[in-house]
């Protein structure tokens, strides 16, 4: 069987996380940072859920995505409900979960063509 390598159509990959840091096609970054296919914000406020608040969602939503997702770094914690309504009420729609499997799901919905937006806590 003959295989072949097909490259994404889309600038940021995630090629892996750890506790500390999300690898984006060849860069580590230790601090939160907000990513679309094909922008990346790095330097993100917030460095954790406790610290997240309903503004830091519009560096979310000027990337104008249909769904977004929050890493919340080891392990899934929900954010308040403030923030939940700031993605809500303006009708993207917001999938909390652990850094691992949001760096998964992105590259998912990124590889579908979907106007998919990720963010991630890190503690940095």
């Amino acid at each position: 069987m003959q295989l072949s390598q097909e490259n994404p159509d889309f600038s940021f990959v995630l090629r892996g996380t750890t506790e500390s840091g999300v690898l984006v096609n060849q860069l580590t970054l230790e601090r939160s940072f907000v990513l679309s296919p094909n922008q990346l914000v790095e330097d993100w406020p917030p460095s954790g859920v406790d610290t997240l608040e309903a503004s830091h969602m519009d560096a979310l939503l000027a990337l104008k995505p249909s769904v977004a997702i929050l890493g919340t770094g080891p392990r899934q914690r929900f954010p308040s409900a403030a923030v939940m309504a700031a993605m809500l009420t303006r009708g993207v729609g917001l999938e909390v979960m652990d850094n691992a499997a949001a760096a998964r799901t992105f590259n998912v919905l990124a590889t579908e063509g979907r106007k998919v937006v990720v963010a991630f806590l890190l503690p940095g």
